[in-house]
């Protein structure tokens, strides 16, 4: 699948542009900082998830004084043309289309544009707490499954209701208090360990993946391991039930899946504390890499990869490591500098505030 034409109607800086990327190999999104670079790669983003690959608000999207944005593609996919829309108001529903079919569930989005997104947010994905590997876990599996979607929400949801309740009971655990525990932690043990499993399985998936990426990125046999570790051990039911008094002493729910990590180890050493700086940045775009060749490996066609200021987090070696590594399909990926000599350019197209013009 590629991306053909797009265009980007009142989107962030831009008040109309319209763009025809390479669709077979590499698109070079050249310009300053702030010139509008990452935006085409979200408007991408958005037509793909729904969602903002900067987790920006919804309203950030909306060029200043218009009343919407409007992000509209023509995706070559199985030998046809799609036409996908997304009209993203400031306040209100956004509306998604398919060919011109409303958009119902966000399955039809993943089945008519895959995409992989690395930015040099990624290292915190190796920095930051657990909850950015949770994420980058959950985001994995719905791109895969579009129904785990649900059982994610689901988690949320019930992890929602019995904070209220853990707050309501002001520190005390009376009957009544035990009674509505007893019915949301059988729902949290039965959500909460299928969300557990499904994303301990995808470690294992990712792990191969992930350790061949970043070899071959860091030019080293030294392997790296994936390992989910979950906050409890056992049954959840009963590492709740055990863990209840204090629960409501403290009013948080201290063992689930929201309290579980994903460990990254690079030989024996753990990535967040042990790793050098250009070891976290490798690993932070091998995780993604791994995840691009789960997908292309499941997908009729690759995923479209977008890679947001690569250059920037990669030294010359890492660089060519880097351009062996590009897979098959089309990529997009944003620069402020020209692209290095080693980097397979197919279409070079520098952004200049808010307007995009195809280099000659």
């Amino acid at each position: 699948m590629a991306v053909a034409t797009l265009w980007l109607t009142d989107f962030r800086c831009f008040e109309h542009v319209e763009l025809h990327l390479d669709v077979t190999g590499l698109t070079v999104l050249r310009g300053l900082n702030g010139a509008g670079k990452t935006s085409v790669l979200e408007g991408i983003g958005w037509l793909a998830t729904q969602g903002s690959i900067r987790s920006a608000p919804r309203e950030a999207l909306v060029r200043r004084g218009a009343p919407s944005a409007v992000v509209r593609a023509e995706i070559a996919v199985d030998g046809r043309v799609a036409l996908m829309e997304a009209q993203i108001p400031e306040v209100g529903a956004t509306r998604m289309q398919v060919n011109r079919q409303a958009v119902r569930r966000r399955s039809q989005l993943a089945d008519t544009l895959a995409v992989t997104v690395f930015s040099p947010d990624d290292l915190h994905l190796v920095q930051g707490g657990p909850a950015a590997r949770r994420q980058y876990l959950d985001e994995v599996l719905v791109s895969r499954h579009a129904r785990l979607d649900a059982l994610s929400t689901e988690v949320e949801r019930i992890l929602r209701q019995r904070a209220a309740l853990l707050r309501q009971s002001n520190g005390h655990l009376d009957h009544v208090t035990s009674s509505t525990l007893d019915v949301w932690d059988e729902r949290l043990a039965v959500a909460g360990t299928n969300l557990a499993d499904a994303r301990a399985s995808l470690a294992d998936e990712l792990g191969p993946h992930l350790s061949d990426a970043y070899g071959r990125l860091a030019r080293t046999d030294e392997p790296v391991v994936l390992g989910y570790r979950r906050s409890w051990e056992g049954d959840l039911r009963a590492a709740l039930a055990e863990a209840r008094v204090e629960d409501v002493r403290r009013q948080h729910t201290s063992v689930g899946p929201h309290r579980d990590d994903l460990d990254i180890v690079i030989g024996d050493r753990p990535t967040r504390t042990h790793a050098s700086q250009g070891e976290q940045r490798s690993i932070a775009l091998a995780l993604r890499l791994a995840s691009h060749a789960l997908r292309r490996a499941e997908l009729a066609q690759p995923p479209v990869l977008l890679l947001d200021d690569v250059f920037s987090e990669l030294d010359a070696r890492r660089i060519e490591a880097l351009v062996e590594l590009l897979p098959p399909g089309q990529v997009l990926l944003t620069t402020t500098v020209d692209p290095p000599g080693v980097v397979p350019v197919g279409k070079v197209m520098d952004v200049v505030a808010g307007t995009v013009v195809a280099s000659a």
